[in-house]
């Protein structure tokens, strides 16, 4: 496996073949999340899908890993391996880097509404970063994130890096409920939720982005690799755009939301 063309060649560290089940295999390529892994992910799945052919089932990529489906009654596991190792032997990173429509340098952008009703932890980020709110929605919004990984829910994003002065924790307590299209962060990384589900990240506000859609083609307005830009908007523009407006549910002392309901 050679590196990139350059001074500074970035080369996988690994790879490791990894069994995953009776008809897939995890390649593993790097240690670390890093966005300079993605070229070499993209790639490989690229060269997995042409290796593999009708045998392919599935292919999952992640921030350091690939997950290969194929067909058992087409492949054994030995002759799976055996393509994947005639693969990974000459493999070059992909140029592109990516493998949505972001990936060729059109960046994706979803328009978010910041506010306190929707974004709760807006505020607790302006109290860790000592920014003012003004400044916290702008270093959100004027940063270029990649996307690394689709997983927990369908269409959700695992999107990076955050700038280090947006950096926050997981909540102690995930919320039960979270808001279709609440725009979060935690640790390293930002996303928005694509449907109504239990979530632990820290909520600044929402999109009204329909993220998961089953007559969309590949279902999620997002792919790994793609690049996005989240773009400030006010109530106004995003009510028009069909935003949900509602308030964050918050349970209070006795374990109902700020509505009245259990939670």
């Amino acid at each position: 496996m050679s590196g990139q063309r350059g001074e500074k060649a970035f080369v996988p560290v690994l790879p490791r073949l990894e069994v995953a089940g009776v008809d897939a295999w995890m390649v593993r390529l790097f240690d670390r999340i890093d966005e300079a892994n993605m070229p070499w992910i993209t790639a490989l799945l690229r060269r997995c899908e042409a290796a593999f052919g009708e045998a392919l089932v599935d292919l999952v990529p992640s921030y350091t890993t690939l997950l290969v489906h194929y067909d058992p009654w087409r492949l054994t596991p030995g002759e799976a391996r055996s393509r994947l190792g005639a693969v990974l032997a000459d493999l070059e990173p992909d140029e592109e880097g990516g493998l949505g429509e972001g990936a060729s340098g059109n960046v994706k952008e979803l328009e978010v509404w910041y506010d306190d009703s929707v974004g709760p932890e807006l505020a607790l980020l302006q109290q860790e970063s000592g920014l003012s709110r003004e400044a916290v929605i702008e270093a959100h919004s004027g940063h270029e994130y990649r996307v690394f990984a689709l997983g927990f829910a369908p269409g959700f994003a695992f999107m990076g890096s955050l700038p280090d002065e947006l950096v926050l924790p997981r909540l102690d307590t995930p919320r039960k409920r979270v808001p279709a299209g609440s725009v979060a962060v935690a640790n390293r990384q930002t996303s928005a939720y694509p449907r109504v589900s239990p979530g632990g990240w820290n909520l600044i506000g929402r999109t009204s982005a329909r993220l998961f859609d089953r007559d969309r083609e590949g279902f999620s307005l997002l792919r790994v690799g793609d690049r996005v830009r989240f773009v400030a908007v006010d109530r106004d523009r995003f009510e028009a755009a069909g935003g949900d407006t509602s308030p964050v549910e918050e349970p209070d002392s006795k374990g109902k939301t700020s509505n009245g309901k259990s939670a």
